[in-house]
């Protein structure tokens, strides 16, 4: 049954293969997506090293100058999603969307280079990754991170990869949608429009990016200029673990300089976040930066902090935090609190599982000493693909699929996970 799963996942990358990049579901995603495409590669290098490796190479091939790697890569012309090039319209050579999200490609490579069985093209392709990398790294603290505190915010609720999250209820209030140009979406054609964002969430998406726009996607104003800075634990926690990796990745292959100042933006960060902790959800939380104030949500962003190394007594908190999620749930992690008011178990990031969050939460759990908890997320995990199949995401109750189907990024995570049981046994 393992090999028969992991077998079916890998047909799932094989059809969303484009060559040199995946793209994330057939029909409803239709180009690159940033981490999407990172997170794939853990699955492809399991059977096809050099696959890997080129799909994270085609990513940081349209970094932009200025150290900037965005979710959305262009590659080729489909006028089934939107928005589309022309709204973004930032300049690029190869189109690209203006805004970026979580930075995975540190963890990635070193786990890929750790693993690999040709060490030699191993070593070679990650020390050419390394600087663009770590050139991202410093463009989010530079940018995202004006005044030092050692924790970005993101500016538009796409850049957390959670794009509907109760997270970002109040602050969208602040967003307006008078000059909205009219739009016609396209992912309700390919999706249940009752699993997807509503419209009045896509007006507010949409006003941020003709903003960012009118400002010529000039980076070092547009965190100011939003009213949307959110300081997300989960975002962070994915940057303060890259971080790390990179450090430990850059000492091997030689670049002291590299594993030096990326071990310092771990550890301010990792000491940053304790701000973010929420003593009454037993969790860290949102900080509003635009307001000053903590958002009290309990969403899977603020148990995703688990990613990066926190406190051990913070990673135990989390995993009790999940444990009580799992007596209202059959399928662990909700990216919701089922007993919270706005929770929806079919509606995008306001309830529903994604396997790729609780790869990442069971393998900070599992560094962090959480191994049992760690374990049952990975389980569940696997249930919900022998009930449902590749789905995009899942109903935490009802193990109902939702979104997209043939979802690359989850037959990876089936994949990564399963082989390495497979390897550690």
């Amino acid at each position: 049954m393992k090999q028969d799963l992991i077998n079916a996942a890998r047909e799932v990358l094989r059809g969303t293969d484009r060559g040199s990049y995946t793209v994330p579901t057939n029909g409803l995603y239709p180009f690159q997506w940033n981490w999407d495409s990172v997170l794939s590669a853990l699955g492809f290098a399991h059977f096809d090293e050099a696959r890997a490796w080129t799909e994270i190479e085609t990513l940081m091939a349209h970094q932009w100058p200025d150290g900037m790697v965005p979710h959305i890569i262009f590659h080729q012309m489909d006028d089934g999603y939107f928005p589309g090039p022309e709204v973004w319209n930032t300049g690029r050579p190869v189109p690209t969307s203006g805004i970026s999200q979580p930075p995975v490609a540190g963890f990635a490579v070193r786990r890929i280079h750790d693993r690999a069985r040709d060490k030699a093209m191993s070593a070679e392709r990650a020390r050419a990754l390394l600087p663009r990398i770590h050139a991202w790294h410093e463009w989010f603290y530079r940018h995202r991170d004006p005044q030092g505190t050692g924790l970005v915010a993101i500016i538009h609720p796409w850049e957390s990869g959670r794009d509907n999250s109760v997270d970002w209820d109040d602050a969208f209030t602040r967003v307006p949608t008078e000059g909205v140009q009219p739009f016609r979406r396209r992912d309700t054609a390919h999706a249940n429009p009752e699993h997807r964002p509503t419209d009045e969430q896509y007006k507010r998406y949409i006003w941020l990016v003709q903003h960012f726009r009118n400002l010529n996607w000039d980076n070092a104003r547009l965190h100011d200029a939003s009213p949307f800075r959110m300081v997300d634990p989960g975002f962070n926690a994915i940057l303060i673990r890259s971080c790390s990796d990179l450090a430990v990745l850059a000492d091997e292959l030689g670049e002291p300089d590299i594993a030096r100042q990326s071990r310092a933006h771990a550890e301010r960060g990792i000491a940053a976040m304790e701000i973010l902790w929420n003593d009454a959800l037993g969790q860290y939380a949102c900080f509003d930066r635009a307001a000053g104030k903590l958002i009290d949500s309990p969403s899977v962003g603020g148990l995703l902090a688990a990613f990066c190394a926190i406190p051990q007594p913070r990673a135990a908190a989390i995993a009790a935090r999940i444990g009580k999620l799992g007596e209202t749930v059959r399928f662990l992690v909700p990216s919701h609190d089922p007993q919270a008011p706005e929770y929806d178990g079919k509606r995008y990031w306001r309830g529903p599982v994604w396997l790729i969050v609780n790869y990442m939460i069971a393998d900070g759990l599992g560094a962090a000493g959480q191994t049992a908890m760690a374990r049952r997320i990975e389980e569940d995990s696997i249930r919900l693909i022998e009930q449902s199949g590749f789905a995009e995401y899942y109903d935490p109750i009802t193990a109902e699929p939702c979104g997209g189907g043939s979802f690359t990024w989850t037959a990876a995570m089936v994949i990564e996970i399963l082989s390495t049981r497979t390897e550690a046994a």
